[in-house]
């Protein structure tokens, strides 16, 4: 017999198995002593809401019965070495994940990245840290895993399609995640479990006959007749297939300006831009949790989620909180020299020091008129305007502008700045002359409104460090919304951040395996 119940529970309960037994078993009124038992939490999440947090938890409790397991997927692929090729561009997650489900549907994945695998990544990484080079085909956005390798590896999505979520988190589970993730409301891996996933994903993909060719950047596309059959490299090589899944990420400019040239129909794309907020991790504990020294040793590290429309020259805009990574670091994510872009992560721990969040501004096409000209790279240039800017602010290294958040507000450059996590360093500067009027008041809008919601955030104790831009694409790459085809050129299938239609891991895995089923179904399974 299995029962399905709800509890909620102290964070010591809910987080000690010995004590979430007992609680559950009282729950459904069952002795401790009968051996014939098996208990699990399903699904677990943090109400913060009262003097006292409490967790919400899912569980079941079988007994008498041998429990099912909680992984359903099997980790079985066939070999597809011999049969039909698709070619998939980018090996973030979309990519890898339309990779390993055209090999489930009997078909060869070429996937070709730019970038250097997930090992060979980190001296590139390194070297931007430290030295402040930036490698354009290898760093923080490009080489395999993308953009969220080196990241928080954040799985929370508000898809509704709820059993492709499951789906996907059972996948990265066979893979090496930890079965934590299929519990947790919000669950994440950390920057430091991600690159062994990845590898590990790329090892399915290769052992079933696949192929994931790195340092391959994709300089043409081969057309005949508004068909693409395939991809032109930088050395030369032109490799065929029976379509492309284009997965190259929000940050992969050149492929938006390649597109433009070849006059592959794109659009500009309203996006959001702003900064990322540093706090000490103990502060917005102290917020979230109502706890006035510490969390203690069973709540995880605090998170906020913040949001409010403000007004500007008779428009209304949002001001959010995006990509908020508690006990994390904030890393330098420029993808090409004399650039400055700030993004975050957290080890699977969350165990720094400091919280950061990006705290962005909605940019809507209306609001870049001069940017026009650019047509459909309109926000893009203006994306990168702002981060050359920044650049020149910092030093002309990758040293990041910086400013103490009520200085901020008051329109004052700090006289100093706080420790920090960001590792090339800071540069104290007026950030309102970094970002736009536009951005800047908005967001300064935004931050007086965030410190009467969450008393004690707004403080000079956090600081502002530009820039948070790579939000999302600023490039919507056209589809059919049945087939996911490009609406002019056949065999073309966009997919993920890059293309318009994703917005973080799971989302853009979901979709690389959407974007692998209609090609096949098109092209292949005829």
């Amino acid at each position: 017999m299995k029962k399905d119940i709800q509890l909620q529970l102290s964070p010591e309960e809910a987080y000690t198995a010995e004590l979430f037994e007992k609680a559950a078993l009282r729950k459904v009124g069952i002795s401790p002593s009968d051996s014939n038992v098996y208990v699990r939490q399903t699904r677990r999440s943090i109400d913060a809401r009262g003097r006292n947090v409490k967790i919400n938890v899912s569980a079941e409790v079988f007994v008498n019965e041998a429990p099912k397991p909680m992984l359903e997927f099997h980790h079985d692929y066939p070999n597809v070495s011999n049969a039909d090729q698709i070619i998939i561009v980018g090996a973030g997650p979309a990519g890898l994940f339309a990779a390993l489900r055209a090999i489930e549907l009997g078909v060869k994945p070429i996937v070709i990245e730019r970038g250097k695998d997930v090992r060979a990544r980190r001296r590139d990484l390194a070297a931007i840290n430290k030295e402040h080079i930036v490698n354009p085909e290898s760093n923080y956005c490009f080489g395999e895993g993308g953009a969220g390798t080196y990241s928080d590896g954040k799985l929370y999505t508000r898809s509704k399609k709820r059993g492709d979520i499951r789906r996907i988190m059972e996948i990265l589970v066979a893979h090496g995640a930890t079965e934590e993730i299929l519990v947790e409301a919000h669950p994440h891996i950390g920057t430091n479990k991600l690159p062994k996933l990845v590898a590990d994903l790329r090892e399915s993909i290769l052992q079933a006959g696949g192929e994931v060719l790195f340092d391959s950047k994709v300089v043409d596309f081969i057309l005949e007749d508004n068909e693409m059959k395939g991809v032109e490299l930088a050395d030369g090589e032109r490799i065929l297939g029976k379509g492309v899944i284009l997965a190259t990420g929000h940050s992969a400019r050149d492929i938006f300006h390649l597109l433009n040239k070849r006059k592959i129909l794109i659009e500009a794309k309203p996006f959001a831009l702003g900064v990322r907020i540093e706090h000490s991790q103990n502060l917005i504990d102290r917020i979230q949790y109502n706890c006035t020294v510490d969390r203690g040793p069973f709540l995880p590290a605090a998170a906020y989620s913040l949001v409010n429309q403000t007004h500007y020259q008779g428009k209304q805009r949002g001001v959010f909180s995006f990509c908020m990574c508690p006990g994390g670091f904030i890393v330098p994510a420029a993808t090409s020299p004399g650039e400055l872009v700030v993004n975050g992560m957290s080890p699977s721990r969350r165990d720094s020091k400091y919280a950061n969040s990006g705290m962005v501004v909605a940019v809507e096409l209306e609001d870049l008129p001069q940017y026009q000209k650019h047509g459909a790279l309109a926000a893009m240039v203006f994306q990168a305007e702002v981060e050359q800017k920044a650049w020149e602010f910092g030093g002309k290294t990758q040293v990041a502008p910086a400013q103490r958040m009520i200085d901020f507000t008051q329109k004052k450059v700090s006289s100093s700045l706080l420790e920090t996590s960001y590792q090339p360093g800071l540069n104290a500067v007026d950030m309102h002359e970094v970002l736009p009027d536009f951005i800047s008041e908005r967001l300064r809008q935004g931050l007086l409104a965030f410190g009467k919601k969450m008393k004690g955030y707004l403080t000079n104790e956090a600081q502002l460090i530009g820039v948070e831009s790579r939000t999302s694409s600023p490039v919507r790459i056209p589809r059919d919304k049945e087939t996911f085809e490009h609406p002019v050129i056949k065999g073309l299938y966009p997919c993920g951040e890059g293309a318009g239609y994703a917005g973080g891991i799971v989302s853009a895995a979901m979709d690389g395996e959407r974007c692998a089923e209609r090609l096949i179904a098109e092209y292949v399974k005829r």
